[in-house]
């Protein structure tokens, strides 16, 4: 009777979790947009740099304890598992939930999207041995620092160029004030949403887990789609409420920034904690559905820079596929 009455309060948490998630996820939008007008900083930068750090958050911290704990392969399977739901799931169901198609920046999307396809080929090639060594670990994390650089150089030089921040000095003290409330408003709002998206993600995590082992559901499934889409539960309620605001280049920023943070931050720092070790059938199997399913979705923006709902639904059903295929392969 325990385990039935433990097995009712995983579901109503994960019920709650949901809940409170999405509404972590407005405050989060809110401050990140706020953030991104106040700086004149592109709404698609701030979705890759600082929305994909803060939504990946569940991620690092699962992977980084699984690999501490003697568990590489669970952060293996998250970090990969997650890219695959963020491009399909999170990116497909803000593309059907937005008002009109998303419109995406082409300048951004060429530098970003071919970073993006080249370092999930590099990391496929990484653990083509079976292991992902600390060396490579720390490789991932060199790449990870050297796009960061590029992308803040790229916005400074941007800035510079602007002739909009000429006129930046003009402002009276009492429109300095206003701003830095404006600042302290929309930081409060960005850390609230985070705190919010943490604290609920690591609720769904520990629900899903044990709904999983409840059902005796196998440890490379637990990764690649329950853990996964736990911890891409901030990626996918960030897209969907980004989206229904109108905010749909902060949707697609953040799944490019939290796909490009998932390879490069979260597989680098859990490698350095404990080299992963991992069996070739699964490595191939979600690798190749990764680098699908990141392409579909790259190519799907290229199409007249503009990702709507035929593209949304397509982006999902590869999702559906690729569950399938998971469930029937290694359950």
């Amino acid at each position: 009777m325990g385990i039935f009455e433990n097995i009712y309060f995983s579901f109503f948490v994960l019920i709650i979790s949901f809940v409170l998630l999405f509404k972590s996820a407005d405050f989060f939008v809110n401050g990140s947009v706020g953030i991104a007008e106040l700086f004149n900083i592109p709404k698609m930068i701030v979705g890759i740099v600082l929305v994909g750090f803060a939504t990946t958050a569940p991620e690092f911290f699962v992977s980084v304890q699984s690999a501490y704990l003697g568990h590489p392969e669970i952060a293996l399977g998250n970090a990969v598992g997650s890219v695959i739901c963020d491009d399909g799931l999170a990116m497909g169901l803000g593309a059907i939930a937005a008002p009109i198609a998303i419109s995406i920046d082409s300048k951004i999307l060429k530098t970003a999207g071919i970073f993006l396809i080249s370092i999930d080929i590099i990391a496929y090639f990484f653990v083509m041995n079976g292991i992902f060594s600390r060396l490579e670990g720390f490789i991932l994390l060199l790449f990870l620092f050297a796009y960061i650089y590029f992308v803040i150089a790229t916005e400074k030089k941007r800035r510079k160029n602007s002739k909009e921040n000429i006129l930046v000095k003009e402002n009276n003290n009492k429109d300095s004030e206003a701003d830095n409330k404006k600042i302290k408003r929309y930081i409060i709002f960005f850390l609230l949403g985070l705190l919010g998206v943490v604290i609920t993600s690591r609720m769904v995590i520990w629900s899903a887990i044990n709904i999983a082992k409840f059902f005796k559901v196998s440890e490379i499934i637990i990764g690649l789609t329950v853990v996964a889409i736990g911890t891409s539960l901030p990626e996918i309620s960030t897209s969907i409420t980004a989206a229904i605001k109108g905010e749909g280049e902060i949707a697609a920023g953040d799944i490019i920034g939290a796909d490009i943070l998932n390879i490069l931050w979260i597989i680098g720092c859990s490698a350095i904690v404990h080299p992963i070790h991992v069996e070739m059938l699964s490595a191939h199997f979600s690798f190749l559905w990764m680098l699908l399913i990141v392409s579909t979705m790259l190519i799907s923006m290229r199409i007249g820079y503009k990702i709507g709902k035929p593209k949304g639904f397509i982006l999902i059903s590869l999702y559906s596929i690729y569950i399938y295929m998971t469930i029937k392969i290694f359950y």
